[in-house]
C-alpha cells in the first residue's frame, strides 16, 4: 500500500464514486467493507477489504469488522509520536475517513420490527468517526457527502481550520444520532424525566431571520416524532416561513384543533384575534372568525381544522384580507388552484392524521444555561362543577368553545365568546397582562359584538372580585375559570349576587 489511506464506509451513496475517484487520483489507497466496496467495485474502483487489511474476517453476521487495533490504531495513531508501536504491530495510519451510519432513523420511520430496529444501531461507524474526529489534527473525518468536494481540494495542502470544522460536525452527528437511539428506547422506559437526557434535532430550514431582523435563526426538528409535528406539514407554496410564521402557526393549530366541530382560528402576535366553530362548515365559522377583529386579522396566520375545498378558498379570497400562512389537513384541487396566483401566500398542507394525533415529545423552553421541560398542556376531561346557578345549556356550549380557546392566549388570559348565526365566536380576548383585572377590561374593550350576553372565560382562578364585577357590569351573565383562590367566596358572592352561571373546572392553563 501506499503511504496515503482512505477508509470509506457509508450508508449514504450519494457522491461515493466520484469522491473515491478523487481520492485514488490523489494517491490514496482505499478500505472499504459491505455495500460500500459494492458499490466501488461496480464503479471499477480498486479497494482493499477490511478484513484482508486487518487480517481479521467479519464475524457475528458482520456485527464485527472494524473494530481492530489495525483500524482503531490507524485512525488515532499520532505521526511522529506513535510511529514505533505502529511499526511493531502492523498499523498504517489513515488519513482520510468517510463514514455516515446504519440507518436508523429511516429503519423506525417504515415500521420495522425491534429486532431489525437494534440491527441497525451502527457500533463500528460512531466508533470510526470519534477515533477520527479526536484525531483530527492527522485526519480528515467526513459524515456529509456535501463536504466531499471541499476535503478533496483540502488535500494537496495543509487546513487545520478546515480539519477542526469536520471534527465538530463529526461529533454533531454521531451525537444526533445517538440521541435518536436513546429517544427510540425511551419511548417505552417509564421515566418520563431521566437523570441525563440527550434530544434529537436537526435543521430543517435556515430561516431569514428571528423575531427581528438583526436575529439570525433556524428551523429544527427532532427525528422520529410524528403525530402533531410541524416538520411533517407541507408547504404547497409561498414565500419561505419566518420564525415568527412558524411560532404563530403553531399557536393557530393549537386553537383550531381543539374547536370541537369545523373551527377556525386567526392568529396574530402568538394570540387568537378570531376563532369560531359552525356547524355548516368551514366557510360559516371563517366567516364568523374574521368579524370578531378584521382589522387584526390583516397580515395573521389562518388555520382550519378540516380540508379546505375551492368554495371555503373563494369565500377566503371574497375576503380580500392578507394572511401570511393558511394551514389546513388538505387543499382540494380546486383550492390550490384558486390559491396559487397568490404567489406570497404561504399554504401549509397538515398530514391527514393531525385531528387525531397527540403533540409528541415534552415542551421545552430556553433559558440562560438550560433547558425547561415539561408536558405539554393539552386538554384534559374534567367535570366542571356549577359554584352559583345553574349554566344554561346554551351558556355551558358557549363556555366549552371559550374555554378550548382560552387555554391556547397567553396568561393572564381572558377571553369572551357569544353566539351567532348559529355558531360560536370569539368576541373579545385579554393577553399577557400583568393583572387578570387588566385582561378583563382588555378583553371587553376588544368586543367586536355586544359584551352583554357573552360568556368568559378564564384560564387561571380570580385573585380578586375586581375582574369578575367587571364583567357583571358590562353585561357577562356565564363564567368558567378553575376556581382555588384564597378569595374564592369572595368571587363567587359576586357572581351570586348578580345572578351569573360561574363554573369551576379545577383545572388552570397558563401559557406563558
Amino acid at each position: 500500500m501506499s503511504a496515503r489511506l482512505a477508509l470509506l464506509s457509508v450508508s449514504d451513496k450519494r457522491g461515493l464514486v466520484e469522491f473515491a475517484r478523487g481520492l485514488v487520483d490523489a494517491g490514496f489507497d482505499l478500505l472499504s467493507t459491505g455495500g460500500t466496496a459494492a458499490a466501488l467495485a461496480a464503479a471499477g474502483i480498486p479497494y482493499v477489504p477490511v478484513s484482508t487489511h486487518t487480517g481479521s474476517p467479519e464475524i457475528m453476521d458482520g456485527r464485527v469488522k472494524t473494530l481492530h487495533p489495525r483500524i482503531h490504531g490507524g485512525l488515532l495513531g499520532r505521526r511522529g509520536v506513535d510511529d514505533a508501536v505502529a511499526a511493531e504491530h502492523g498499523i498504517q495510519f489513515i488519513d482520510v475517513v468517510a463514514v455516515n451510519l446504519y440507518p436508523f432513523e429511516a429503519t423506525v420511520n417504515r415500521g420495522a420490527p425491534d429486532h431489525e430496529v437494534i440491527e441497525n444501531i451502527d457500533i463500528g461507524g460512531p466508533s470510526m468517526v470519534r477515533s477520527a474526529a479526536k484525531n483530527h489534527d492527522r485526519v480528515h473525518v467526513v459524515v456529509d457527502p456535501a463536504d466531499y468536494p471541499e476535503v478533496l481540494a483540502a488535500l494537496g495542502g495543509d487546513d487545520p481550520a478546515l480539519r477542526r470544522r469536520l471534527a465538530a460536525r463529526a461529533f454533531r452527528h454521531t451525537a444526533c444520532y445517538d440521541a435518536i437511539i436513546a429517544s427510540w428506547f425511551g419511548a417505552d422506559a417509564g421515566e418520563p424525566f431521566p437523570s441525563e437526557t440527550a434530544i434529537p434535532i436537526r435543521r430543517a430550514q435556515t430561516l431569514r431571520y428571528g423575531e427581528n431582523p438583526h436575529q439570525s435563526a433556524a428551523f429544527y426538528t427532532t427525528p422520529l416524532e410524528r403525530g402533531r409535528a410541524l416538520g411533517r406539514a407541507v408547504q404547497l407554496q409561498g414565500k419561505e416561513l419566518s420564525f415568527n410564521n412558524l411560532g404563530d402557526l403553531e399557536g393557530a393549530l393549537r386553537i383550531a384543533f381543539d374547536l370541537a366541530g369545523p373551527g377556525v382560528a386567526i392568529i396574530k402576535h402568538a394570540n387568537p384575534c378570531g376563532a369560531a366553530v359552525h356547524p355548516e362548515g368551514l366557510a360559516a365559522a371563517y366567516r364568523l372568525a374574521l368579524s370578531a377583529d378584521p382589522v387584526s386579522a390583516y397580515g395573521g396566520i389562518l388555520a382550519f381544522n378540516r380540508p379546505v375545498t375551492a368554495a371555503v378558498a373563494e369565500v377566503v379570497l371574497a375576503s380580500k384580507v392578507f394572511y401570511e400562512v393558511i394551514a389546513a389537513p388538505g387543499f382540494d384541487e380546486g383550492a390550490r388552484a384558486l390559491l396559487a396566483p397568490r404567489v406570497n401566500l404561504r399554504v401549509m398542507e397538515l398530514p391527514a392524521d393531525w385531528a387525531e394525533s397527540a403533540s409528541p415529545g415534552r415542551d421545552a423552553r430556553r433559558v440562560h444555561g438550560g433547558w425547561l421541560l415539561q408536558d405539554w398542556d393539552v386538554a384534559q376531561p374534567v367535570a366542571w362543577s356549577s359554584a352559583a346557578r345553574e349554566a344554561s345549556d346554551a351558556e355551558v356550549a358557549a363556555l366549552q368553545f371559550a374555554w378550548a380557546v382560552c387555554r391556547n392566549v397567553k396568561s393572564n388570559a381572558i377571553v369572551l365568546a357569544c353566539a351567532d348565526s348559529g355558531g360560536w365566536v370569539l368576541n373579545g380576548v385579554g393577553a399577557g397582562q400583568m393583572s387578570r383585572v387588566d385582561s378583563v377590561r382588555l378583553a371587553i374593550a376588544k368586543a367586536a359584538r355586544p359584551v352583554a350576553g357573552s360568556v368568559l372565560a378564564s384560564d387561571a382562578f380570580f385573585p380578586f372580585a375586581d375582574g369578575v364585577r367587571l364583567a357583571l357590569e358590562a353585561g357577562v351573565r356565564a363564567m368558567v375559570q378553575p376556581g382555588g383562590s384564597i378569595r374564592d367566596e369572595e368571587v363567587l358572592a359576586a357572581a351570586r349576587e348578580a345572578g351569573a352561571a360561574m363554573l369551576l373546572t379545577g383545572v388552570r392553563h397558563f401559557r406563558h
